[in-house]
């Protein structure tokens, strides 16, 4: 729940979740003004008034309506039926910014190949990273593995149940840590993300930017003074499942089914489309490829990316930087010594990254004598692999995936 998704689509079909926000024009719990819309709404704001700019104001009250709201409806999930050290920590890591219902049968399939800490410690690197294929950010599965390692060395196998324990662990910052330690072991520890962030900040007219590192540990701060020391892990899931399925960050928060509608500072003044604030974002940088998709009969042409780096260690069709013309990219495959039969354009594809966009134009080629390129200049770093074998044993990143399908490999979860 802290990066975005990535998904590979075709150019003109993009389609992104973001938080709409504009520049903080307040500090923090900004003064109520104007005209609730309702008459509970109206009652409830002059509660709010005579407590003042109490800096826990409004979220002394939100505890006990979150909890019967979650209580009445929580989402079956399968990380919630067996609520163990391990599962949460997986679930957890998976749901960074990526969907619930897409992390499902991740999770399932992952859980099947990992069953535990053990497993996934001693688990080669290409089989799991294969395992994420098609959720993006593979640093997150290479860290959950180094910090498997450190638990089966260190802790004996047993994940650390203290949240000072729990954040030295690679790829477990605050958030993670809050939610492990409250949900598997019921330490009253708040677990602040973007969901929180956003539904604390339409609760109170927070006017502070969220994507700021001081506002989240203000918002943790008070959240440590009023979180329920009986129900730590279901005020927490209970405050993410509320930023998930009611108080949305694009088009229509679903006010009329949030257990805080009477006290909601930016329901009630009709402000909900302000809030939360947060400064623009800088405009990724757009880099130019072209994508061969190389065969000779049912070997393709891969090659393995460097181990540090954007998508690191993972298996891509070879590239050149920029769009290249057909004719271009015959004279770079004659120069490394291919025997070209056939060249042809298999369309543009767009891939986005939190900080860069690729923008891809494909070609497929068939050669003969494939393999008498390796070694040659240019194609060193070639490896030559049959189709079937790359679909179910390589992992290859998602921003392929317009491409991989012309080798009938459809990318994303693989069953072993």
């Amino acid at each position: 729940m802290e990066v975005a998704d990535l998904v590979p689509v075709r150019l003109g079909t993009e389609k992104r979740d973001a938080e709409d926000g504009e520049k903080p024009e307040r500090g923090s719990h900004e003064a109520l003004q104007g005209e609730p819309e309702s008459g509970i709404c109206k009652e409830e704001q002059k509660k709010t008034k005579s407590q003042g700019q109490h800096p826990y104001g409004l979220l002394e009250q939100i505890g006990e309506p979150l909890l019967k709201w979650y209580d009445s409806g929580r989402r079956i999930l399968p990380w919630r039926e067996n609520p163990q050290p391990y599962y949460v920590w997986l679930s957890e890591i998976m749901l960074q910014q990526t969907r619930v219902e897409a992390v499902k049968p991740y999770f399932d399939n992952f859980i099947a190949n990992a069953p535990d800490i053990r497993a996934l410690a001693k688990m080669e690197e290409d089989k799991l990273v294969k395992l994420w294929e098609g959720l993006g950010y593979y640093n997150r599965v290479r860290n959950l593995q180094k910090a498997a390692k450190i638990i089966m060395e260190e802790y004996g196998g047993t994940m650390p149940s203290e949240y000072e324990n729990l954040i030295k662990l690679p790829g477990i910052g605050s958030y993670t840590a809050g939610a492990i330690a409250s949900i598997a072991y019921g330490k009253p520890v708040p677990a602040v993300d973007g969901n929180v962030l956003r539904v604390l900040a339409r609760l109170r007219l927070d006017g502070d930017d969220i994507l700021a590192q001081k506002t989240k540990s203000r918002v943790e701060k008070e959240l440590q003074e009023i979180i329920p020391s009986d129900r730590p892990g279901d005020f927490n899931q209970a405050l993410m499942e509320l930023g998930a399925m009611v108080c949305l960050p694009n088009g229509e928060p679903k006010c009329g089914e949030c257990p805080w509608g009477t006290i909601c500072q930016a329901h009630c003044l009709g402000k909900i489309a302000e809030y939360p604030k947060k400064k623009a974002k800088k405009a990724r940088k757009i880099e130019e490829k072209t994508v061969l998709v190389i065969q000779d009969g049912e070997k393709a042409a891969f090659r393995k990316r460097p181990k540090k780096g954007l998508l690191a260690g993972m298996y891509e069709f070879p590239m050149l930087e920029g769009y290249r013309t057909e004719e271009e990219v015959l004279k770079e495959l004659k120069h490394i010594g291919l025997k070209v039969l056939h060249i042809k354009p298999i369309g543009e594809a767009k891939h986005i990254f939190s900080h860069k966009e690729w923008h891809m134009a494909g070609y497929a080629v068939r050669v003969d004598e494939l393999e008498e390129a390796e070694g040659a200049k240019g194609g060193q770093d070639w490896i030559f692999i049959d189709k079937d074998e790359a679909r179910e044993r390589y992992p290859i990143p998602s921003a392929y995936a317009a491409y991989a399908e012309y080798l009938d490999i459809k990318l994303g979860m693989v069953k072993n």
